[in-house]
């Protein structure tokens, strides 16, 4: 008897499995998240600045138009030359540089020596003076104007730079030693200590040792109040009269119960008033960057 064998069945080949899908790492998600989140936020900032920028350079024709064009494809530069034009803007700029550099420089020296008083030494009542510093903060602006005024009119410094400049230095120097004050707390005391125990003098150690690295600090506080004199309305709109008026003051004389208000003239002024702040901070901010490197080195 004849056995009869049979070939095997070749066998069936395996599914063909799809590579696995590579999973993005997380951390790349959310890098992105945060790039896309960025960029809007980025674009909800600038624009404004381009709305002013595109607005000072619109004819007037535009602006009486019923449909609003974001593309300004028209440029004209007659709002400059009617703000440059006008003596008030000058009057103004003059003002507005008086007021400002007198209240810089005395909130930012006043405010640094008591920032070094409250860092460095310890006397009675410390804590009462930085609880009132924190409490002065605290009170809103308007709740002062009364009393500012009757001191100023009592003074005789109404409607002039020294009085302005007396409520702008109260304004900005509490938060000016807050600033400050975390400045030098961040400088050990004891590089002060071995300079002395080198042979210099408390004074000297702190010329020679600290205050280079308080550089940044400073500068920090001085943009602070720069920015604050500079921009600040309701102050001078409460102390100061026609004739004799800051900056921002000078915009309202584009806009009046009898007169079609002049949005190109507005927003040119808004730009040459800002465009000193902007380059002050663009100019200051690398010195910022150095000041804090020089710092780290030195420390």
């Amino acid at each position: 008897m004849t056995a009869v064998t049979q070939a095997p069945a070749p066998a069936e080949a395996p599914p063909s499995v799809p590579p696995p899908r590579r999973r993005r790492p997380r951390g790349a998600r959310v890098r992105r998240a945060a790039d896309v989140f960025a960029v809007v936020t980025a674009l909800v900032w600038f624009f404004p600045l381009y709305w002013m920028i595109s607005s000072a350079l619109l004819p007037n024709a535009e602006f009486r138009s019923s449909t609003p064009t974001f593309v300004n494809t028209h440029p004209t530069t007659e709002h400059f030359a009617g703000v440059l034009g006008d003596d008030r803007f000058w009057s103004a700029m003059t003002v507005s540089l008086q007021v400002t550099g007198v209240a810089v420089l005395v909130a930012v020296s006043v405010a640094f020596l008591a920032a070094v008083a409250i860092s460095r030494f310890r006397f009675r009542g410390r804590k009462a003076v930085i609880a009132c510093i924190l409490v002065i903060q605290m009170i809103p602006a308007e709740a002062l104007f009364i009393s500012q005024y009757k001191m100023l009119d009592g003074w005789d410094l109404l409607n002039s730079v020294v009085g302005l400049s007396i409520l702008y230095v109260g304004l900005i120097v509490p938060f000016n030693i807050w600033i400050l004050k975390g400045f030098v707390d961040g400088v050990p005391v004891e590089l002060e200590h071995a300079a002395m125990i080198d042979g210099c003098t408390r004074v000297g150690s702190f010329v020679r040792i600290t205050l280079p690295l308080l550089g940044p600090g400073l500068v920090t506080g001085a943009i602070f109040a720069t920015i604050t004199a500079w921009n600040e309305y309701t102050l001078a709109l409460v102390v100061m009269s026609d004739g004799n008026q800051t900056l921002p003051l000078w915009l309202q004389y584009f806009s009046g119960a009898n007169q079609a208000t002049n949005w190109g003239g507005i927003m040119a002024g808004s730009l040459l008033i800002a465009l000193p702040v902007i380059a002050l901070f663009m100019t200051v901010q690398t010195r910022m960057a150095a000041g804090l490197t020089a710092g780290a080195v030195k420390g």
